[in-house]
């Protein structure tokens, strides 16, 4: 690593084999690109009395971000199903998405299949593997997505996929197309400003740098809560490190109180992720409890994001994360793709595929 203060891409490189720097980087290619795959798969408008979003990890996760930059715009109900069964609830009524990067997610299959059991109308998004061999063949929509990525580098596919999908079945408002669309100019000045050649040193480097060494914990709310948690996953799988994440109000009813004994064991740093939208009582809370955990020798930082609509803010806040995550592994020396102990519990279970 370079001795300079800079987080210079020399010694992103130096640890980064994989270059997952660029893939991060390349969010608003990968925003541009889902949006003209989802127009070439010319799926027609079908109305639904709801959607059901099935993933595991990084396939899952667009499908929260999703529903929060929807926010209270959300016309029919949308839940995010991490598991092996559909709810009860689903019927032929309801829409069904069925997110998988690699195609083979055992989970999603199942969903998959209990979803074509009951009649409920399906897509896929997905790079390959069985569940497109499965849905080719059963006639359903496939929106597809480039095989090249690590899953959790398609964050921007999956999420332009489940807002998509919510439009044609009515969960989602028309204007969602233009707002994404909007997006990607300010975000590519963002991943201009903030890379690791960038100018000035941006945030997610001063953030990395605060966080080296430490335990994280980061607080969200409302549009912030999927981001919040995409922190936590990103700074697991790419720093190799524990993290975790809460959701205001709650916390201030049990989390909080942990805090009072964090002293003396470890350093550790809390991260609050404040957004315009938020309800006052909850910006207050995020001040109260900054002070709580102040008090008991816990550093912590407030982030407000930024942008002029929802979506802009969320992607703005999840390219703020993933670049924080690769800066952090860079400080410790540690490659940010290979997942050791994810691909062993894989193995360990015998099944074909990854997320």
């Amino acid at each position: 690593m370079s001795t300079s203060n800079q987080l210079a891409a020399a010694d992103v490189m130096a640890v980064d084999t994989a270059n997952q720097m660029a893939d991060i980087l390349a969010m608003p290619d990968h925003i541009e690109d889902a949006l003209w795959r989802f127009d070439s798969a010319q799926i027609v408008p079908t109305p639904a009395a709801g959607l059901v979003i099935c993933g595991m990890g990084g396939s899952a996760i667009g499908g929260d971000l999703a529903t929060a930059v929807l926010g209270s715009r959300t016309a029919k109900p949308i839940q995010v199903v991490r598991d092996y069964e559909l709810p009860s609830w689903v019927t032929s009524e309801t829409a069904v998405l069925c997110s998988s990067y690699s195609g083979n997610t055992e989970e999603t299959l199942a969903c998959y299949e209990a979803a074509g059991r009951i009649g409920a109308p399906r897509y896929v998004a997905s790079a390959g593997g069985l569940l497109s061999e499965r849905a080719h063949a059963d006639g359903v929509p496939v929106i597809g997505i480039p095989g090249i990525l690590q899953p959790r580098a398609s964050v921007g596919y999956m999420t332009v996929a489940a807002l998509s999908v919510a439009g044609i079945v009515g969960a989602a408002p028309a204007g969602i197309r233009a707002e994404l669309d909007a997006v990607v100019g300010p975000l590519r000045e963002l991943c201009s400003a903030w890379g690791p050649d960038g100018a000035t040193d941006g945030p997610a480097k001063q953030l990395a740098r605060t966080a080296d060494g430490k335990l994280v914990a980061i607080y969200g709310n409302g549009l912030t809560t999927p981001i919040a948690y995409r922190w936590k996953c990103q700074i697991n799988e790419n720093v190799k490190v524990p993290c975790w994440s809460a959701v205001l109000p709650e916390a201030n009813h049990n989390d909080i109180n942990g805090w009072g004994g964090a002293n003396g064991l470890g350093p550790h740093l809390v991260v609050f992720l404040r957004d315009a939208d938020q309800n006052e009582r909850v910006q207050k809370r995020i001040g109260l409890t900054q002070e709580a955990v102040g008090e008991s020798a816990v550093q912590s930082v407030v982030i407000d994001s930024t942008g002029a609509t929802r979506s802009d803010r969320l992607f703005a806040s999840v390219l703020l994360g993933d670049l924080t995550s690769v800066y952090m592994a860079t400080l410790r020396g540690v490659d940010p793709s290979p997942v050791p102990v994810i691909e062993h519990l894989k193995d360990a279970l015998g099944r074909p595929g990854s997320k």
